[in-house]
């Protein structure tokens, strides 16, 4: 299912960021993943602790409010040092803006086209899709998404969000839900690898495919507004990080689900504190 959060445009975006000094979560924060954690070739993944309290900050960061206990930010910003950090990355889709053009200048046989050769495009952001469809395609985009999940670690981060994992639903049929678990399995390995947390972003329709591809815990969008909390709950025993954008579905949301998931109120261009349209509120 298509959402519709905000999200930081272009590679110039760490300009604007405020700058926070990078760090690993203290241990309170989250929980050993023993099973990962056994490989001797890896370093240890650690999972959120269910129903921490989270912000949702993608639209720029700032300092979070008390009693925060995980964030989520773009990949171009800094972690909080003492939190769990979660590394945003747009992973199936390209950012709109100069990105595009970055994108059409170093790896053009990458965006998805249709049989005419013009771009497919998230009309919803103006963000091409990435050619997900084929082994070759996958691994080279592993060369360029890969070093970006590799950042996450080396800043601090404890975990990865890669979005639009739902984008194969706006390929025009071009791509289908087995490229997508094809493409985040990687994705997966790669985080794991880094000694990352990897989180679901949405898409329901992928839950049964979770173990195979190695999620650890979910960040959703509307949960509330499209049914799919207990979805959500069921798979990932309460680590789901649920972000809703109207007072409607947080009310609904903080009366059915606020024992079991941690449940954040944000204005959907997720912006900054002290911005015109800021909106946080938790249960």
């Amino acid at each position: 299912m298509t959402r519709t959060v905000r999200r930081l445009a272009g590679f110039g975006a760490a300009a604007l960021l405020l700058t926070f000094t990078a760090a690993c979560s203290s241990p309170d924060t989250g929980e050993q993943d023993d099973d990962r954690g056994s490989a001797p070739t890896r370093p240890s993944v650690r999972k959120p602790v269910a129903g921490a309290a989270f912000d949702y900050q993608l639209g720029g960061p700032y300092p979070p409010p008390d009693q925060v206990r995980a964030v989520a930010r773009d990949r171009t910003a800094e972690p909080v040092p003492g939190l769990y950090n979660i590394c945003y990355v747009n992973a199936f889709q390209a950012q709109p803006g100069d990105a595009v053009t970055w994108w059409q200048k170093h790896h053009p046989d990458l965006l998805l086209r249709d049989e005419d050769g013009a771009l497919v495009i998230d009309e919803d952001w103006e963000e091409p899709l990435l050619d997900i469809g084929t082994p070759a395609r996958r691994d080279a985009l592993m060369d360029v998404v890969g070093p970006w999940i590799d950042g996450c670690a080396d800043a601090g981060y404890d975990a990865v969000e890669p979005d639009n994992l739902d984008s194969y639903e706006r390929s025009d049929g071009l791509l289908g839900a087995p490229d997508a678990v094809a493409f985040a399995t990687l994705l997966a390995d790669r985080a794991h690898e880094q000694g990352l947390a990897i989180a679901q972003k949405n898409t329901t329709d992928l839950l049964p495919h979770r173990a195979r591809v190695g999620f650890d815990f979910a960040v959703v969008e509307e949960c509330a507004r499209y049914d799919e909390c207990g979805d959500f709950t069921d798979a990932y025993r309460g680590r789901v990080f649920d972000i809703e954008y109207t007072d409607t579905d947080f009310t609904t949301a903080c009366d059915t689900w606020a024992k079991t998931l941690s449940i954040t109120l944000r204005d959907r261009d997720v912006e900054p504190a002290g911005a015109d349209g800021h909106v946080y509120r938790r249960c």
